[in-house]
């Protein structure tokens, strides 16, 4: 019982915090202005971005895979992408519960009765090594960007301190992972450079002439503050990132924020294909 308060509370905090961060988003921005920003949009360099982050996101797959062959879970990469976007479809529309993570860690385990704190450690260490490849490509776009020195140090400071807490994580007690880091790392960087190409086109189909580098630092910013599991499915966090982060830049906040809001609705999309998987469960289970 007390396991179970302690989640419905858990929502009820995400669900207000998210709440609180969309209500000042929408009470600091022109929302006819944004919706007139979608409307002319080019649906070619949106679908342009929706294929670079579809492909992102596949990728993904690919790198989440090559953890779990390390903890003796071989499955098909066909197999596997399934499991992905069943977890996508978890994390976006089901926050509340167990979560797309813990359901694939649950079906793993039923299935190939690792233990769960392998499975666990490999769904948090693909996570981060995400992380790690965000703050490098954020650092050299901070270059382009006029911010206050004090922030051009932390970010170049956080690329060193970052990639070797990871790798000395994964040296000291995750030895089983030690020969996949520089895959792991390569793909984190192709991933993530596919989002930012993503949210490049997405601007491109806005029409924004100018200050694209100081936008896809923010969105790279955005990122980062949406993996923090404080809000329902993320929304919220990085509309408001980009909301305060476009003020402080002095840059067009309706921009900024539609930007946010169109790379939302994108991965929607990409997360409602895991649908079928959701309700054939057992089909995924049988490939296994």
């Amino acid at each position: 019982m007390n396991t179970r308060i302690h989640k419905s509370l858990k929502l009820l905090l995400k669900i207000a915090i998210t709440a609180a961060a969309l209500y000042i988003v929408f009470r600091n921005i022109d929302v006819r202005e944004v919706l007139l920003l979608f409307g002319k949009s080019n649906p070619w360099w949106l679908l342009l971005a929706l294929l670079a982050f579809t492909l992102s996101q596949l990728l993904s797959s690919f790198r989440l895979n090559q953890f779990l062959k390390s903890v003796d879970i071989n499955i098909s990469e066909k197999t596997n992408f399934k499991l992905y976007l069943l977890g996508m479809f978890y994390n976006l529309f089901l926050p509340g519960g167990i979560g797309g993570d813990g359901y694939k860690i649950y079906l793993l385990n039923k299935t190939y009765n690792v233990k769960i704190g392998r499975l666990f450690w490999a769904l948090i260490m693909d996570r981060l090594s995400g992380l790690v490849a965000l703050l490098g490509i954020a650092a050299v776009l901070v270059y382009f960007v006029e911010v206050p020195d004090y922030v051009d140090y932390f970010i170049w400071l956080l690329i060193p301190l970052s990639a070797l807490a990871f790798y000395l994580v994964i040296y000291y007690f995750l030895k089983h992972f030690v020969k996949i880091v520089s895959r792991i790392i390569g793909y984190s960087y192709i991933i993530q450079l596919l989002q930012v190409l993503s949210a490049f086109c997405i601007l491109l189909a806005f029409g924004t002439g100018e200050n694209y580098i100081t936008y896809l630092f923010l969105f790279l910013v955005s990122s980062i503050v949406s993996s923090i599991p404080i809000t329902v499915g993320g929304v919220g966090s990085r509309e408001i990132t980009f909301l305060y982060g476009a003020q402080f830049l002095q840059m067009n906040v309706n921009e900024a924020v539609g930007l946010s809001f169109m790379f939302y609705l994108i991965t929607v999309v990409v997360s409602l294909s895991g649908l079928p998987w959701v309700v054939n469960v057992k089909n995924i289970l049988k490939n296994f």
